[in-house]
């Protein structure tokens, strides 16, 4: 399964239900507490149910909603590329389609609402039959199932659940009124079911931009203990762990019970009163044994001591590895990797390296990727269709939209914040006025503008005077901050020289 649409109603700052489209890979930009963050922490409550990095509470009800009564929290999601059999009950293959769970789309879609941020109760969107004699099949016992099928005189295999209700279906079948519904499913017989249907979503790993990396954090003084964790409670190697136990053990009562007898020999009144005390298998704390496994540089420094970009890039890949691992053990299920702000405490190079890493990994048929940035460089390297913009609406409510091609022939964070959110930026007029000039456009743009004095300061310290367009006048000030000679552009000329640049882009043919 993999996620093509996120839903979110009532969480935080989404008062209205907002939907999200996925792909492979998609950056989710904005402004600084719009509510990027928010939504990979909603997929951590859906598919970890608290058990994650992020637990639901009370005060994630949106406000506003709560105080007109509306008390339900929702997140939902729907699936795509779904698997071709699914086993619910007993052994017998059956697929999600003739069990009528599917949406009107052909999609798989889940609806988790947490009531004042309590507990969820789950629920399947569905195009489900609605006549009475069929609608709640899913929820019946073998022996309802058998009865119904008796009653009937539908002659199939009465063994198998699956069987006994695509009968019963095709029974009815030009009859069944089929309604876009939701099917709770905690109630008796589903419930059974619901657990055998979440073996097949995907594992979901968010890594958040505040993850600790402290020296009294455990992985950042060295991921490797992780590991060690975790390749210990292998129940492989947990198995042979007590071998190993058992071995030792025997041996040691063996040496105890010698001592043991040699002292009573001596003196049988200390030997009865002394007892081996040899610690069972379980209680051993393997982990200890293998403490001074380490990352550490050619110069032995560990990873604690290292800088905070240098120990976040090593989590961040330990969390890629682990991410993998547990894809693997879990067989064909799907993996989301969610990750906030790669870009943090790394240098431009590492940046990029991440981000291509990532969109590679994205391209495997299993992996989707999820980040938030605030990265012009990471942004810039997108494609328009990787990019999910967070904003507000005409109305004041938090939407959620893919990008656009604009101006600019590449995916720009600064032109993205213009159009969204009328933030005009020095970065942005750059951004334009250096895309002109490498296009070879920059004389045609000059022409016929009104010209203003610039006092250019040569190298020997000579003031030369020049007339030039505000364009370009504002970009020599930009670039030019130690020349002190010409009075600076106000907020209302750098966003006119902005809308000069942008329509003669969009205008030239």
């Amino acid at each position: 399964m993999r996620i093509k649409s996120i839903i979110i109603k009532n969480f935080r700052g989404y008062d209205k239900e907002t939907k999200i489209s996925m792909s492979n890979f998609v950056a989710i930009v904005g402004k600084n507490d719009i509510g990027k963050s928010t939504i990979l922490e909603a997929l951590d409550i859906f598919f970890n149910d608290g058990k994650g990095i992020v637990s639901m509470d009370k005060h994630d009800v949106n406000k506003d909603n709560l105080a007109n009564g509306d008390k339900d929290i929702i997140i939902g999601i729907e699936f795509e590329d779904l698997p071709t059999s699914v086993v619910i009950d007993d052994s017998f293959e059956t697929t999600l389609a003739d069990e009528y769970l599917l949406t009107t789309e052909n999609t798989f879609c889940v609806i988790k609402k947490y009531h004042e941020g309590g507990k969820a109760k789950v629920y399947i969107l569905a195009n489900h039959p609605s006549l009475p004699e069929c609608n709640d099949l899913l929820s019946k016992k073998i022996k309802d199932l058998k009865s119904i099928v008796e009653k009937l005189n539908i002659n199939c295999d009465k063994t198998k659940n699956s069987v006994m209700r695509k009968s019963i279906w095709d029974f009815y079948h030009d009859s069944l009124n089929l309604e876009q519904q939701e099917i709770e499913v905690s109630i008796d017989g589903l419930k059974d079911i619901w657990p055998k249907i979440c073996g097949y979503m995907p594992i979901y790993c968010l890594f958040q931009s505040d993850r600790s990396n402290n020296d009294k954090d455990k992985e950042a003084q060295d991921p490797i203990k992780e590991a060690v964790k975790l390749i210990l409670s292998d129940s492989t190697i947990q198995s042979q762990l007590r071998d190993v136990a058992e071995t030792v053990t025997q041996q040691l009562k063996k040496v105890t019970d010698s001592t043991l007898e040699k002292l009573r020999e001596m003196n049988g009144e200390i030997a009865s009163s002394l007892s081996p005390q040899i610690p069972q298998a379980k209680d051993l704390k393997w982990a200890d044994v293998f403490k001074s496994v380490s990352i550490t540089s050619d110069n032995e420094i560990p990873v604690n001591k290292h800088g905070s970009g240098v120990k976040r890039l090593i989590l961040l890949n330990f969390f890629r590895a682990e991410a993998e691992r547990h894809r693997t053990n879990h067989n064909d299920v799907n993996v989301i990797y969610a990750i906030e702000e790669p870009e943090t405490s790394q240098h431009l190079n590492h940046q990029l390296m991440l981000v291509e890493a990532l969109k590679i990994l994205s391209s495997k048929p299993y992996v989707q990727v999820l980040i938030t940035t605030h990265s012009a460089h990471i942004v810039k390297y997108l494609d328009f269709c990787d990019l999910r913009l967070v904003h507000f609406d005409e109305q004041g409510h938090k939407r959620v939209c893919q990008v656009q091609s604009n101006q600019l022939p590449y995916p720009s964070l600064n032109e993205i914040n213009l159009l969204a959110f009328e933030e005009v930026s020095e970065e942005y007029h750059n951004e334009l006025y250096g895309y002109i000039e490498h296009e070879g456009w920059l004389n045609d743009y000059k022409k016929g503008k009104p010209l203003r004095s610039y006092n250019k300061l040569n190298k020997q310290g000579v003031i030369v005077v020049q007339q030039i367009c505000l364009s370009e006048y504002i970009r020599h000030i930009i670039h030019h901050p130690e020349n002190h000679n010409n009075v600076s552009y106000t907020p209302l000329e750098l966003r006119q020289s902005i809308d000069l640049m942008r329509d003669f882009i969009e205008n030239h043919p």
